[in-house]
């Protein structure tokens, strides 16, 4: 039997043919264009998404037996607003995960409503990131659109219901709207009042690994699929690719340099960082998780490369950085081009560069903006210890995984190895093992995990250059709290 795994990504949707032996058959990915509106917004067309799917699924099966397929699952990005008419017609562009507008509602939540009210309610504080400062904007700024809301879904929901004409959602993915209570994994009442909205306007909730539906017959023949397709409820991107990585049980860690760059760690009890600022979900294998979120970490290379030196040769720019430089660059880079997530939540956070002097290379700038993002994971690591928990190695997936001179950064920035398995496809992986649980192959996510994951290689810090990069780091601490009250006066 097959099984199709779905990474709904922020510049593209990936699609994913599975066995249950969890080889990859095949991969196809569609790309769609991200609006930036105004400085600091982001926003797509989920139109674009779901036409990326009806073109992506019958590429992705073709040479392939399609009545073999019996599952799809969903990994997504997190935290946009999709909002549904009465129709169920899109009402405006989604916002985003990394869009900024929110300052002033995040201001609102955590300062006037509290930052100990929400983390009793929801367990964690306002992100602009975050669904419910979205609805407030929008409730401000766009109240007719606001009053004609009838259901407030998340990206890879969206799809989910335009595949089974469901309004569903996952625990994961609705732990990041900041409207659930993590704990009891319920939609919590206060924060509805909060946000002026009701429970019937919310997708009903459930496990990653529970089955949502069946196709709509329409879409099965559009698909070229089965109408008897189990559709699971998949789950947020970094839940997803946590399982798609074996992250799951107590303890394990897993780093994935995406568009984003997150710390992912699994646990089986459910705990609160008293800073609030890890993020506390609940995890797609039916427990939880504590998770720290960078804004900007694979697109700071890209933005870098691509727009700023004006180069596709990725690898040729990075062969430039001589091993013998690592943990003595004088140059740093504050890696905030969208503001910052975890830990400082910080909307006017702005990148920068800091230290170049004249004999300064491209090399060094390069350089420097992959240590920047491998700093500002290190931060979110910091924040993990305080909590007594120990993190003696990690995964790591995501396209900046590629790269073997960032993760020997990171690898020596954190002081730990560094694990790769065998599928490196993170989200969509995740999906897919997602939807052979709700199809019956594997009884639990964990028995998935142990049967499917596999590490094939693993990168050992260097005690010289770690040690090195811990007084880089220092440095680079002092960097943001020295910017912070010049940053909203750049804006």
């Amino acid at each position: 039997m097959l099984y199709i795994g779905v990474d709904l990504g922020t510049s593209a949707c990936k699609f994913l043919l599975v066995d249950e032996q969890g080889t990859v058959l095949n991969t196809i990915s569609k790309e769609y264009p991200i609006y930036f509106p105004q400085p600091g917004w982001s926003e797509q067309a989920p139109q674009d998404w779901w036409t990326a799917c009806t073109e992506g699924v019958p590429q992705l099966l073709q040479g392939f037996d399609s009545n073999s397929v019996k599952g799809i699952g969903i990994g997504g990005q997190m935290h946009g607003l999709v909002a549904l008419d009465e129709t169920d017609m899109v009402l405006r562009p989604a916002i985003l995960w990394n869009d900024g507008r929110t300052a002033k509602q995040v201001t609102y939540l955590n300062e006037t409503v509290g930052r100990a009210v929400l983390s009793d309610c929801t367990a964690n504080i306002a992100f602009a990131g975050f669904t419910a400062p979205k609805l407030l904007w929008m409730k401000e700024n766009e109240p007719e659109l606001f009053a004609k809301i009838n259901k407030i879904m998340l990206p890879k929901d969206y799809l989910l219901y335009c595949l089974t004409g469901v309004h569903a959602t996952d625990y994961s993915d609705a732990s990041g709207m900041l409207l659930l209570d993590v704990e009891h994994k319920c939609w919590s009442q206060k924060m509805l009042e909060i946000c002026g909205i009701e429970q019937a306007q919310l997708p009903a909730l459930f496990e990653s690994y529970e089955k949502v539906g069946n196709l709509i017959p329409s879409v099965a023949e559009q698909l070229g699929l089965s109408q008897e397709v189990v559709v699971c409820a998949g789950a947020g991107d970094n839940a997803a690719a946590a399982v798609g990585t074996g992250t799951v049980g107590d303890g394990h860690c897993n780093i994935s340099l995406g568009t984003s760059g997150t710390i992912f760690i699994s646990a089986k009890g459910f705990g609160v960082d008293s800073t609030n600022g890890l993020h506390a979900f609940a995890h797609a294998d039916g427990a939880w998780h504590l998770m720290g979120c960078m804004l900007s970490a694979a697109s700071c290379n890209k933005w870098w490369q691509d727009d700023i030196i004006g180069t596709k040769d990725y690898k040729g720019e990075e062969a430039k950085i001589s091993l013998d430089k690592l943990g003595k660059n004088h140059v740093y880079f504050l890696p905030y081009l969208m503001g910052e997530r975890s830990p400082i939540n910080d909307t006017n956070a702005r990148a920068a560069f800091i230290g170049m002097t004249m004999d300064s290379t491209r090399a060094d700038m390069t350089q420097a903006m992959l240590e920047g993002v491998a700093f500002a994971i290190r931060d979110s690591f910091e924040v993990a210890k305080t909590l007594g928990i120990d993190i003696a190695r990690s995964n790591i997936c995501g396209g900046g995984s590629k790269s073997a001179i960032w993760k020997t950064i990171l690898a020596n920035v954190l002081g730990i190895p560094l694990d790769t398995v065998k599928t490196a496809e993170g989200p969509g992986y995740g999906a897919a093992m997602l939807a052979m649980v709700a199809c019956g192959v594997f009884a639990t996510v964990q028995e998935a995990s142990d049967a499917l994951v596999k590490v094939v290689d693993t990168l050992q810090p260097n005690p010289e250059i770690s040690a090195l990069y811990d007084t880089r780091y220092k440095q680079f601490k002092q960097i943001y709290p020295a910017c912070k009250n010049l940053f909203p006066n750049l804006l």
